[in-house]
């Protein structure tokens, strides 16, 4: 990372202290979806000097996220996929007043460090790659399981792609494609530039996504909202969406 980098994303980081009026450093329980690992870890320090809060992040699938919301464990921000977001907002578990829109992503291909990469640019040359695949890993739980299943009936070969694919829980799928056990990965792309041994073939044409959008949202239960809004605040920052751009992922709605 270049210096001017950190130098904006620190920046950002101290944009939010100064921003937030801290009454009393807490505690903050954060649920996670995968694609804010990054984020977390780059810019969490900084917010926990500069604030005195401590952000205890569970980073896990949609699917993880939602068995810990449904069984009502306590928790002061949520950061995941927005139909969930908006599902809990009608049940009354987050403060809808607090959603904000976060980023989005689509879904990639990828396959083990320094092989061939498969060019799916256009749609026809997306149908190819696949067929010609001996096997595809993909998420057997997650919002990008459905967006790929999605991909597949559009391209007319979801029948066809049965034998081949290979439905795996949480980061099995990136560790068997760098492992040279599967051949290929279709997932949002993050978690596949993010992936020891794993390298982004590239991004699936427009007309094949269905994106996967991000929003936070504070608990209806937290004692801590005023430091669950700073989060908020530092996941909109400049210093975040520069992260996020890294990421292969766009900044609030597609």
């Amino acid at each position: 990372m270049r210096l001017t980098d950190w130098g904006f994303r620190v920046a950002g980081v101290f944009l939010i202290a100064a921003t937030v009026s801290i009454a009393q450093a807490a505690d903050l329980k954060i649920l996670a979806a995968g694609a804010f690992a990054a984020v977390f870890k780059e810019l969490g320090p900084q917010f926990e000097r500069d604030t005195g809060h401590k952000l205890l992040v569970t980073i896990s699938a949609t699917s993880g996220v939602r068995k810990t919301i449904d069984a009502g464990e306590y928790f002061d921000l949520v950061v995941t996929n927005t139909p969930a977001i908006d599902e809990w907002a009608q049940n009354g578990v987050i403060v809808t007043m607090t959603k904000a829109p976060i980023a989005y992503t689509g879904l990639g291909l990828g396959v083990k460090a320094g092989a061939p990469k498969p060019d799916i640019s256009t749609v026809d040359a997306s149908r190819h790659a696949l067929l010609n695949a001996t096997s595809v890993a993909h998420g057997a739980e997650s919002a990008s399981a459905a967006a790929f299943e999605t991909l597949l009936v559009r391209l007319g070969i979801s029948e066809q792609m049965k034998p081949r694919l290979r439905p795996m829980g949480p980061g099995v799928q990136t560790k068997s494609v760098a492992s040279g056990e599967t051949e290929m990965l279709v997932a949002v792309v993050p978690s596949i530039v993010s992936a020891p041994g794993v390298e982004l073939a590239g991004s699936f044409p427009s007309a094949l996504q269905t994106y996967t959008t991000f929003a936070a949202a504070v608990s209806s239960k937290s004692k801590e909202t005023d430091g669950a809004r700073a989060v908020i605040l530092l996941l909109t920052s400049p210093a975040a969406q520069a992260i996020f751009r890294t990421q292969g992922m766009g900044i609030g709605m597609p």
